[in-house]
């Protein structure tokens, strides 16, 4: 487990709520619903066992701007 310092107040609760106390531990939790879905919640901070890692795919729906020529225009 990474740490969890930075992250929102949910997802410390989250984390908190699977057991994790400090960084690096391993936890052994039942394989159901509601621990499956708390571990996709906070999957950019845990690593499951026998599960391949993946990348965390970029958002679809970011709106990709240019850099802002404001700047430029004003002669600085």
């Amino acid at each position: 487990m990474k740490s969890a310092i930075g992250a929102r107040p949910e997802i410390r609760a989250t984390v908190e709520s699977l057991g994790f106390r400090r960084m690096l531990q391993t936890r052994e939790l039942p394989d159901n619903a509601a621990v499956r879905g708390m571990l996709r919640r906070v999957a950019f901070l845990v690593a499951v066992e026998g599960e391949p890692w993946e990348r965390p795919k970029r958002s679809k729906y970011k709106i990709w701007r240019a850099r802002s020529t404001k700047k430029h225009q004003r002669g600085h």
